[in-house]
């Protein structure tokens, strides 16, 4: 079990760590020219790296579930319950964000994207950053009651 928790908390370091550094590109790269050439080449390579992450998080992270049993749990009054309920919420729509993110980011690489796909890449972008910590947050709060 040491391992799989090894597994998962290096996928989440590469996942999170890769997320918040993208964000800060697209805040401080302030050159429009120079963020669309690093997006153009960084993009696809980092979306493969982080959908790699992404599966290797929900696969170790099922498996502590089951091999915890806290299937069991997460439906019973206890503290470990409203916490993992919320986080497992949150890993859903992060993995909905991701994978409308790139969608569009795919399918628009090196092209002029619509309004709407702007928007979408935009929300989803800063929806995958804000839940990240908010996840990293709920996973401290259930190491230490676990």
């Amino acid at each position: 079990m040491n391992l799989v928790l090894y597994i998962h908390l290096l996928a989440a370091t590469v996942w999170i760590g890769g997320s918040v550094f993208l964000f800060a590109l697209g805040i401080f790269l302030r050159d429009k020219d120079a963020q669309k050439k690093v997006y153009f080449y960084v993009g696809p390579i980092y979306g493969y790296v982080e959908s790699v992450w992404l599966t290797i998080l929900i696969i170790t992270g099922l498996w502590m579930f089951f091999h915890m049993g806290l299937e069991n749990v997460i439906h019973g009054e206890n503290l470990i319950a409203p916490i993992l309920q919320k986080k497992l919420f949150l890993v859903v729509l992060i993995t909905i964000a991701t994978i409308i993110h790139m969608y569009i980011a795919f399918k628009t690489n090196g092209l002029e994207r619509t309004p709407l796909q702007k928007f979408l890449s935009r929300a989803s972008s800063m929806a995958i950053f804000v839940l990240n910590l908010i996840i990293l947050w709920y996973a401290m709060e259930l190491r230490t009651l676990l």
